[in-house]
């Protein structure tokens, strides 16, 4: 079978158009393609009034057609035999196999990335144990609901803790840039159809669920890890790390405080705490677990009426079936030195309160499959670094988002609002005291004032040097009724819990970080992939012994 990419095809081809379209390009004839199907469906709208529609198709062709094709189209690199995509363990625990003391492996965080780890680990029968602070999707959905309407912030129990993690209330984009020679991420797919998810995730080229379909989702998929043999702990926290020294010199993971008072025996740990598990990160670190600063960035998000981003990218093409709501990417290097640009764009969505530490303010955007409501947003950050920004210490970057979330906290009105203002009052630099023709959608509330106040200066003068360059890219981008919410400060992890090639802590034998909160991903697929391949790390390395 071939795999045939960058076919392009008119935005209202008729479906029997696709059949000659692939036999000129492969330069055979329709009678010689046995069988076609597509793998993956995007689209290129950078003309708009010629928007097209990008395939990639697998074709099947007789034995001697399909070496003919290769050898004639050797240097076309859009033609290749189909990959193997299909998922295969690379260990499996033998029949009957039981775990000794502290054997039994142990996934802390049930979010993207511990929830794959533990499916995988079930999957190989090896009886994970997942403990997580948070409660359980729906409990943890009616605590997120009571801070968006009542400002009641439950500190264990909200956007960033509990089961699914952060991505449950996002976009649910589902598509990643990370190398991926495996084809995990098709496992990752493969596994949330199986839970749920619309079967459209597998061929489109920027699949996303949200938040309603996520939900149940993740209710399936535990319930598949239980049946397996895994077990969860909700409202359970991981307090302490025991660590012990062998006769080697070596660190080695012992065990697990949690804050039930109970003692957990564990040797081998896959940390998939998200990153904003900053209590964690800092017990890890007084533990001597080897930490370092990373970058992230800092910002706000940014809301325009969805129509006009529909307008913007697609042109008279806007509101196509086929396209939907559009989104877009911009980014703009500043004269002070510093990157600005647009995250997790959320078309159709709406702006959300994800603060998980009382006296604080944090934004991100959120959507429905659906992408259906009348508000696209999308985080508007700036880059830091920890040697330019918060140097000294490897927690130095938690100690700087606390700072700015405060400051949020106090410029919203100190009651969970958010601080809000319009593009052109915030370019005139002048505080906002009234919305114009866009209604903001964060809920307990937006409080107009000055974002100047709860946002370092640097990235309020790259904010407002970038602003202009993207009205031009993207006409009405900086109408001055456009609204700006604030703090978006927990794009990434601001630390890195450092791994070696066999994905354990540099320092620490049986303790595997991974995902966002490792500073190892930047999403739900890729934190998912780092999932799996933590898991079957930790598989191979336990089964070994």
């Amino acid at each position: 079978m071939l795999r045939l990419t960058e076919l392009k095809l008119p935005l209202d081809h008729a479906s029997e158009a696709m059949l000659p379209a692939i036999a000129a390009r492969l330069g055979v004839g329709e009678a010689q393609i046995l069988r076609h199907a597509v793998a993956k469906r995007g689209n290129d709208a950078r003309r708009k009034n010629a928007i097209q529609l990008v395939y990639a198709v697998d074709v099947t062709l007789s034995p001697q057609d399909e070496a003919e094709v290769l050898a004639r189209l050797a240097g076309d690199t859009h033609v290749r035999p189909t990959p193997d995509t299909s998922y295969r363990f690379p260990v499996r625990a033998p029949e009957g196999w039981q775990a000794g003391e502290g054997e039994r492996p142990v996934v802390i965080g049930a979010g993207p990335c511990g929830l794959l780890a533990g499916l995988i680990l079930a999957q190989m029968g090896l009886r994970p144990i997942i403990i997580e602070r948070g409660k359980a999707v729906r409990e943890r959905t009616k605590d997120t609901w009571a801070l968006w309407r009542k400002s009641v912030l439950t500190p264990e129990s909200n956007v960033q803790f509990g089961e699914g993690g952060a991505g449950t209330f996002s976009d649910g984009k589902l598509y990643s840039r990370i190398k991926d020679p495996r084809h995990l991420g098709r496992k990752v797919l493969v596994e949330f159809v199986k839970a749920g998810a619309p079967d459209d995730i597998l061929t489109e080229a920027h699949p996303h669920i949200g938040t309603f379909r996520l939900v149940t989702m993740v209710m399936s998929m535990r319930e598949t890890i239980e049946k397996l043999g895994g077990e969860y702990r909700f409202g359970t926290r991981v307090d302490d790390f025991a660590v012990e020294t062998d006769a080697a010199g070596e660190r080695r993971l012992a065990g697990l405080h949690l804050s039930n008072g109970e003692y957990l025996p564990a040797r081998r740990v896959i940390m998939a705490v998200g990153h904003s598990a900053r209590d964690t990160f800092e017990v890890l670190y007084n533990r001597g677990v080897h930490i370092e600063a990373k970058p992230f960035a800092i910002g706000v998000r940014i809301e325009h009426p969805q129509s006009l981003i529909d307008q913007a990218r697609y042109g008279a093409c806007a509101k196509h079936p086929i396209l939907g709501p559009a989104a877009y990417a911009l980014a703009h290097q500043a004269s002070n030195g510093r990157s600005v640009y647009s995250f997790c764009m959320c078309p159709g969505g709406r702006v959300v309160a994800a603060a998980s530490e009382e006296g604080r303010v944090v934004t991100n955007g959120m959507s429905q499959y659906s992408r259906a409501e009348f508000n696209a947003n999308s985080g508007l950050v700036v880059d830091i670094t920890p040697e330019r920004d918060f140097p000294g210490h490897p927690l130095a970057g938690i100690a700087l988002q606390r700072h700015w979330e405060e400051r949020a906290f106090v410029a919203g009105g100190s009651n969970y609002q958010a601080p809000g203002q319009k593009v052109g009052d915030f370019l005139a630099g002048q505080p906002s005291s009234a919305f114009g023709s866009i209604v903001p959608s964060y809920q307990p509330g937006v409080h107009l004032t000055a974002l100047e106040e709860c946002l370092p200066d640097f990235v309020t003068d790259a904010l407002r040097e970038a602003l202009p360059v993207f009205g031009r890219q993207m006409a009405g981008y900086d109408h001055p009724d456009v609204v700006m919410t604030g703090v978006e400060t927990r794009t990434s992890s601001p630390v890195r819990i450092t791994r070696g090639k066999d994905l354990q802590s540099l320092n620490t034998r049986g303790l595997y970080p991974a995902g966002e909160g490792a500073g190892y991903a930047g999403g739900i697929l890729s934190a998912a992939v780092d999932g799996i391949r933590a898991a079957e790390a930790l598989a191979q390395d336990l089964l070994a012994g």
